[in-house]
């Protein structure tokens, strides 16, 4: 009788448990960390990513927070991409083409360049393109 209460109650603690981190897991993956940086709206995102990375790539390297706000730009550029690739209204836009090519610049550099400030060049590149592709938002292309 002791042998098969504690078979049981083995099981019930692992099913528990089970259910216990399957909730977390669910819960975590639903937290909507993306949701709090973007509204969802086209032009607003655009406007918002843009300047938050116009600001970081101002920053000089050294200044202090600028590997956090490196990560941060990186999560934003993914939950961006992730939200707007995927939808043919945005996809064909002139904005979205032109923030694209800018964040993949972007994005391309902190991965293989981690510890190296921008270059003057893609710098000036991204200031413009980011610059083009908020305007362009905002006009409706």
């Amino acid at each position: 009788m002791p042998s098969a209460l504690a078979r049981l109650f083995r099981s019930l603690s692992r099913a528990a448990l089970a259910l216990g981190l399957g909730l977390c897991l669910m819960l975590t993956a639903c937290s909507g960390d993306a949701e709090a940086r973007l509204s969802g709206d086209y032009v607003d995102d655009t406007v918002s990513v843009s300047r938050s990375l116009l600001t970081l790539i101002d920053q000089p390297q050294d200044a202090e927070g600028h590997a956090e706000a490196e990560l941060e730009a990186r999560a934003l550029i993914n939950d961006y991409m992730s939200r707007y690739r995927p939808q043919p209204r945005v996809n064909g836009l002139s904005s979205f083409t032109t923030m694209q090519t800018a964040v993949n610049s972007l994005a391309g550099h902190y991965a293989s360049y981690a510890n190296r400030p921008l270059p003057e060049a893609l710098h000036d590149r991204l200031a413009k393109e980011l610059a083009k592709a908020e305007r362009t938002a905002v006009r409706g292309n």
